[in-house]
């Protein structure tokens, strides 16, 4: 049995460093430049195996030879693929990635076209305890929520915009980042957004904002828990990580506070190393973080 059904969209990412990001239609050089796995949902999932759980993948690609180069990665990641669907005539998605010498990343994505739509099949999946879904294939992760519901499980949202109202009823957990609470709560406030937010939906809900921490509805309120200062080098893959280690905390039964911050070690570990989500780091760097911490 997985440990957690991690749903959403998965991508090749060609990412190039350089000193700053281009401003002119003319030819650039890169630093460094590396090819790998992208994706909110698929970075979550190679986070969550490397972090020592077991994920398995929901997906959308297509017959070309871009998903092989995605269910290769996955596969040797630890993430199993056999519930990832390749539609005959589609064209996976990728991304052209810049990252600057601050650790800023820019990115221009191809979403993917021809991709299926059907979402029948997973009723027959069998339970996990957790299950994880971006908000990038609406139906496919309304219909994974339903079955967090039915295995009474956490239904966890990686909240970026634009999102289906349909997952603010489902979730049992809507984890935001700033871009993704604004684009249902505008303002500058997130405490205030995230508390005007909370008012009208069912779950716990919490907002990511890089270095400035994550804000979460309490038991009393707002609360804000803050991030862990280190040298960023690339901040590429950084949200999604954070996303498969909050996940797999409250697999584990973590309380949401105490899963925040492992996802934060986490996620600030990841930004250290260059290179997208390759740089995500296993589970005993992590503990030895969080314990040079305490």
């Amino acid at each position: 049995m997985a440990d957690i059904l991690v749903l959403g969209m998965a991508a090749v990412d060609f990412v190039l460093s350089m000193d700053s990001f281009p401003t002119e239609p003319t030819k650039y050089r890169a630093k460094a430049a590396e090819i790998v796995g992208g994706g909110p949902a698929a970075n979550a999932a190679v986070a969550i195996a490397r972090l020592g759980g077991i994920p398995s993948f929901i997906g959308r690609l297509g017959d070309d030879p871009l998903a092989d180069l995605v269910l290769n990665d996955l596969e040797a990641a630890g993430v199993s693929t056999q519930n990832v669907h390749r539609a005959p005539g589609g064209r996976s998605s990728f991304s052209s990635v810049y990252i600057d010498a601050t650790g800023e990343r820019q990115i221009m994505n191809f979403r993917g076209e021809g991709l299926t739509e059907e979402t029948g099949w997973m009723s027959a999946l069998p339970p996990a305890r957790a299950v994880l879904v971006d908000t990038r294939w609406p139906d496919g992760a309304a219909t994974a929520l339903d079955l967090a519901r039915r295995w009474d499980v956490p239904g966890i949202v990686d909240g970026e915009a634009p999102i289906d109202p349909r997952l603010l009823e489902k979730a049992s957990h809507l984890a935001l980042s700033a871009q993704g609470l604004a684009s249902l709560e505008p303002g500058d406030d997130l405490a205030g957004a995230l508390a005007r937010l909370k008012s009208r939906i069912p779950g716990w809900a919490c907002v990511t904002d890089g270095a400035n921490g994550v804000w979460y509805t309490g038991e009393t309120g707002i609360s804000h828990i803050p991030a862990f200062r280190v040298e960023v080098v690339d901040t590429l893959a950084a949200g999604d990580v954070w996303h498969g280690g909050f996940a797999l905390a409250l697999s584990e039964g973590q309380p949401e506070a105490q899963a925040i911050r492992f996802a934060n070690a986490t996620a600030a570990l990841k930004c250290m190393n260059f290179g997208g989500r390759t740089g995500t780091p296993a589970r005993d760097a992590v503990l030895t973080f969080l314990k040079e911490y305490d």
